[in-house]
């Protein structure tokens, strides 16, 4: 039996489910997610998007596109409260962020270059210029990483490993997973049962997202290559 918590409305599953699926039905992969996410904000309400948030920031594979849309329905229908779902997705957010920002501390810059330089094609001196360069950059880079998808999470790593100080990494990715739990949860409450076509579009942001970067992998992997029999000439 259902808990009433008294600043959200407990669910109504059948209702809950059959709305829910059948807004999924244009998206399947999302359909199959989505009941995983209902059993969690049911049972926790909005500190389960928190859960579920963080849980995305520490497996890139769970896509925030799916969970946070479908908290901005759930408020429109009167399920959980807007500004809850918006807070606890941010405290998600930073929790998972924080996790990741000390794997890269126990990770360290010492031990990063020592399997980096393992890598075919890439030279200690590859990796100390993009060092310098995060150093230079990194405020705007954890901040802004926080906007992309798929670099969101692992821009934490980084910042781990280079040991920016937390009281400028947290305030960074604070506001800039606030800015994207926003839009992403009022993007859900706005489009209603329409919620999964929140995650179509983002979903084909983050191909291109792809594409550039493998665009990028491969024009260094040609100028590494020519470099190189350039020395051997």
């Amino acid at each position: 039996m259902l808990r009433h918590r008294p600043a959200e409305v407990a669910f109504d599953n059948e209702r809950w489910c059959t709305m829910l699926f059948a807004a999924a039905d244009s998206t399947p992969e999302l359909g199959a997610f989505a009941g995983f996410i209902t059993t969690i904000m049911d049972a926790l309400g909005a500190f389960g998007v928190a859960v579920l948030v963080a849980a995305e920031n520490l497996f890139p594979p769970i896509p925030s596109e799916a969970i946070l849309p479908l908290a901005g329905f759930a408020a429109s229908q009167g399920s959980l409260n807007l500004v809850a779902v918006i807070v606890w997705a941010t405290v998600g957010s930073v929790v998972g962020a924080i996790a990741l920002y000390g794997l890269g501390a126990w990770l360290g810059r010492e031990r990063f270059i020592r399997l980096a330089a393992k890598v075919p094609l890439i030279s200690v001196s590859d990796i100390e210029r993009t060092e310098q360069w995060f150093v230079r950059h990194g405020r705007m880079t954890v901040f802004f990483g926080r906007l992309v998808p798929i670099f969101r999470s692992l821009i934490s790593i980084p910042a781990g490993i280079e040991r920016m100080r937390l009281i400028v990494f947290i305030p960074l990715t604070a506001f800039g997973s606030l800015i994207w739990n926003t839009v992403l949860v009022l993007a859900g409450y706005a489009l209603g049962e329409n919620y999964g076509l929140v995650e179509e579009y983002v979903g084909a942001f983050q191909w291109v997202v792809i594409a550039v970067v493998l665009v990028v992998i491969a024009a260094f992997v040609v100028w590494k290559v020519r470099a190189s029999r350039r020395t051997r000439d």
